[in-house]
């Protein structure tokens, strides 16, 4: 597949290296592991998966039931 992109004079050679390490089947799994890594967002964990992760192990997570004080009124 052909693509064109724009870009600085000075980075032309730098983009020309990566095509070149994509389009190379000894190069290209590593290429592609390292871009990903650096310029792919992961998506958002939501609270739900990072509380499920959490290690919570030995963490006392019960309330003491305080009814408070008496009050008269």
């Amino acid at each position: 597949m052909r693509v064109e992109v724009n870009v600085r004079k000075e980075d032309a050679s730098l983009v020309r290296q990566v095509a070149a390490a994509l389009s190379d089947p000894a190069r290209q799994a590593e290429a592609r592991q390292v871009l990903r890594r650096r310029f792919v967002q992961s998506p958002p964990v939501s609270l739900k998966a990072l509380l499920a992760a959490a290690p919570l192990d030995g963490i006392d997570l019960d309330r003491s039931h305080d009814l408070g004080r008496e009050v008269d009124l």
